[in-house]
Order: structure tokens, then sequence, then C-alpha cells
């Protein structure tokens, strides 16, 4: 023992420099940096868990908060976007609800949708279908950064999903971009027609990407076709086809096994088990 202090005296005495140089690198600004970094990161990660299971516990009502944008500023969308009001989004809410009855959760009233204030700048745009994960990776880096800058901001957002519905103008654009929900960020980029006579065709757009936020994944394939068993409102039905109802998360009711066509409204939509499953509403399948 007496030889071992002896050696790290010695080390001590004629070594300081070599321990000093030590400190300084393992302290260096770099490093410090990147420890913050990674903290954030820690931090970030357990809230997103957080919201996650809150999100899919289904013990409290989620807020959608739906934020109209007029990419175009077209004097038709305006006006549109200018007569909302809360009652124009309750058929997603008496949706949710209907088909909550069917499994076993917590709360009676699953979602709440009211308008929030309207944005007038435009959400960075979604990578196009097939892009690589790396596009999408900076995209939502990009959309947390726009969300930081012009979206509202809430005193608590674990029950809050943000949809931004950019409303367009029909005889402007004919085919409307692809529209997105994120279940990390809990947010939804929605495309929509700014027109009364699309208003029920817009509440299942809204409600399928609110869908996808809350862990649903999508139900169809690249022709837009619905998947069996899945994709189908009713996998049990006999005959198989034409479907009756369609799946929320495959969008279309299947005539058969290469056609299929988009339902007026919810009347004729239903939550599958497999989307159930996948939001929390049930454990089996």
């Amino acid at each position: 023992m007496t030889k071992f202090l002896h050696l790290v005296r010695y080390y001590s005495t004629h070594h300081s420099d070599d321990i000093k140089f030590m400190h300084m690198k393992i302290f260096s600004f770099k490093n410090f940096r990147i420890i913050i970094l990674l903290l954030l990161l820690a931090i970030v990660a357990t809230y997103v868990k957080d919201q996650r299971l809150v999100t899919q516990g289904w013990y409290q009502t989620l807020n959608i908060v739906i934020y109209p944008i007029n990419p175009t500023n077209s004097p038709i969308a305006q006006r549109y976007i200018d007569s909302l009001s809360d009652k124009n989004f309750s058929a997603i809410d008496n949706f949710i609800r209907r088909e909550s009855k069917k499994y076993d959760i917590v709360t009676s009233t699953p979602t709440k949708t009211t308008l929030g204030q309207t944005l007038y700048v435009i959400p960075p745009a979604p990578p196009e279908i097939g892009g690589g994960p790396l596009q999408a990776i900076l995209w939502s880096l990009k959309l947390r950064w726009w969300i930081w800058q012009h979206a509202p901001k809430e005193v608590d957002d674990k029950y809050l999903i943000r949809m931004f519905v950019l409303y367009h103008d029909p005889s402007q654009m004919a085919r409307l971009k692809h529209s997105v929900g994120l279940q990390k960020g809990l947010v939804g980029i929605v495309n929509a027609y700014g027109v009364k006579s699309q208003a029920r065709q817009n509440n299942i757009v809204i409600a399928h990407e609110f869908l996808h936020t809350v862990g649903a994944s999508d139900k169809y394939n690249a022709l837009g076709n619905p998947i069996a068993p899945h994709g189908l409102g009713n996998p049990k039905q006999s005959p198989l086809y034409p479907q009756k109802y369609a799946e929320i998360m495959a969008g279309r009711r299947a005539i058969n096994t290469h056609h299929a066509e988009m339902p007026n409204g919810f009347k004729h939509m239903v939550i599958g088990e497999k989307t159930a499953q996948e939001i929390g509403w049930t454990s089996e399948l």
C-alpha cells in the first residue's frame, strides 16, 4: 500500500501537465455540447413515450384542434374558412365515439374537435410518396421548427392533437396532395377542399390522419384499394364482396378485390379490430 501511494504521489508530481490535459480533453466544449444534446434527446424520447402512453390510454378526452390555412389565398377557400365553426367537425367526434363503444375504453368522449385560429403561413410540404427515410426525417425536423415558430402555444399539449388543414379551391387544384399524420409530435397536415360540398370527405381525411397520430397504420395498397382482411369494413362478411362498410384506415369501401369506392360520410365507415388494437382500444385481435 505504501509503495502504491508513493507511485501516485510521484505521478501526480511529475505528470501534472498530463492530468490537466486529460481534464481539459474530457471537459472540452465539444464534449459538453454532445452531453447536452444527449440529455435533450433523452428528454424528448421520454416525453414522446409519455405522450404515446397518454394518447393510447384513453383515460381522458383528446383535444383535436383544427388550424385552417388558405395556401393559395383563394377567395373561395377563404369564404369557406370564415364560415367554419366547431359544429363543422362534430361528425368526427360522433364517429370516434360511436366506434369506441364497441371496445372497452375508459372515457365516454374519446375526442373533442374544435376550430383553432386561422394561420397565414404554409407548413413545409411533406416529402413525396416513396421518398427515402432521410427526406422524412428532415421534413419532420422542419415541421417541428415551423410549429414552434407559427403554431399557437399551448400550456399542456399531452392531450392535444394539432391538425393543420390546407383548404384548396377545387377549380385551382383538381387532385389534392397526400395528407399525413405523425404519431411523434401528435400533428397532422391535411389537404382538403374549401367548399361546403366536400365537408364530409374533408372530415373523413381529418379523422384518418388523426388516427395515424395515435398509432393507426394505413390499410390500402399502392393502387388505393383496401388490403384484406384488415382493410375491409367486415372481413367476416359472406359473401365477402361487395363490402357494406369501409374501414377508416383503408378509406374506401371494397366492391371487389380490384375496385373500391369512397363512402359518402361516416355512416358507411367503421374502425376495424386491427386499427382498434393499434390505437390502444383493445389488446385482442
